[in-house]
C-alpha cells in the first residue's frame, strides 16, 4: 500500500500565469521571421523545451535554421521573455495555488518543483513563492525535457521520498506522460479534452486541499 508524501508542481499554468509572456515573446520572433504564430500552434509548446519549441515554431513558418542561428534565435526570445516577467509580482499566482501550497507544508507533505523553465528562480523570487519549495528542479538541472520523467525523478530523489509516494501537478500532456514513466500519480491541470491521462483533472487548484486530495486519489496498491 502506498500514501502521498510528496507533490511536485510544474511551474507555468500550474503556479503562475506565465503562459502569456512566452506565447507573446514566440509571437514576436515569429513575426521578425515574416510568419504569423497562433495560439492553435501555441498549444503545442506546453511543457517542452526552449529549443523543442523553437523547432516546432520554425516548423511551423517552414523555416530551416542552422544550430548557431537557432541558438541566437532562442536567445532573443528568452530575451524578451525575462524582460517580462522581470516585472512579475505576488499577483501573478493562480488561484489557489498558495493557500495549496501553505496547506501541503502545513499537512507534512514534502513539496518539489519540476519545470523546464530555466528563469524558474526568476519567477519564484518575484513572486515569494520560493520558500514553499524544498526542493527545486528547473531546466538548469535537467538534460531531458518532458515526457522524459527526469525532472520528476530528480524531485523525488531530492526529497527523499520514492516514486510511487508522489503527486505531480501538471498542465501539460507531456507533463502527465512524465509523471506516469516516473511512476508517480499525477493530477492534471485544465482539460479531461487534453489531460485525461491523468489520475484526476481539475481546471484550476482554487479550493484544491490536502484532504480533497487524499479522497480523489487515495491509497492504491503498488502493481
Amino acid at each position: 500500500m502506498s500514501t502521498i508524501k510528496a507533490c511536485l508542481f510544474d511551474l507555468d499554468g500550474v503556479l503562475v500565469d506565465t503562459a502569456r509572456y512566452h506565447y507573446e515573446a514566440w509571437k514576436r520572433l515569429a513575426a521578425d521571421l515574416g510568419f504569423e504564430f497562433t495560439q492553435t500552434d501555441n498549444e503545442r509548446l506546453k511543457g517542452v523545451s526552449r529549443m523543442a519549441s523553437l523547432d516546432i515554431l520554425l516548423s511551423v513558418g517552414q523555416l530551416h535554421k542552422s544550430e548557431a542561428e537557432k541558438q541566437e534565435l532562442a536567445a532573443r526570445k528568452n530575451r524578451w521573455y525575462v524582460e517580462a516577467i522581470s516585472k512579475m509580482g505576488p499577483e501573478e499566482i493562480l488561484p489557489g495555488a498558495l493557500s495549496f501550497l501553505k496547506d501541503c507544508r502545513e499537512s507534512g507533505l514534502k513539496v518539489a518543483l519540476g519545470s523546464a523553465s530555466k528563469n524558474a528562480m526568476t519567477i519564484l523570487n518575484n513572486t515569494g513563492l520560493t520558500p514553499y519549495f524544498d526542493v527545486i528542479i528547473d531546466g538548469t538541472k535537467t538534460s531531458s525535457a518532458k515526457p522524459d520523467p527526469e525532472v520528476f525523478l530528480l524531485g523525488a530523489s531530492g526529497l527523499e521520498v520514492e516514486p510511487e509516494h508522489c503527486v505531480v501537478f501538471e498542465d501539460a500532456e507531456a507533463g502527465i506522460e512524465a509523471a506516469r514513466r516516473a511512476g508517480m500519480r499525477s493530477v492534471g491541470i485544465g482539460s479531461t479534452a487534453t489531460l485525461g491521462e491523468a489520475d484526476l483533472v481539475i481546471p484550476s487548484l482554487e479550493g484544491m486541499t490536502v484532504t480533497r486530495l487524499r479522497q480523489e486519489i487515495p491509497a492504491f496498491f503498488i502493481s
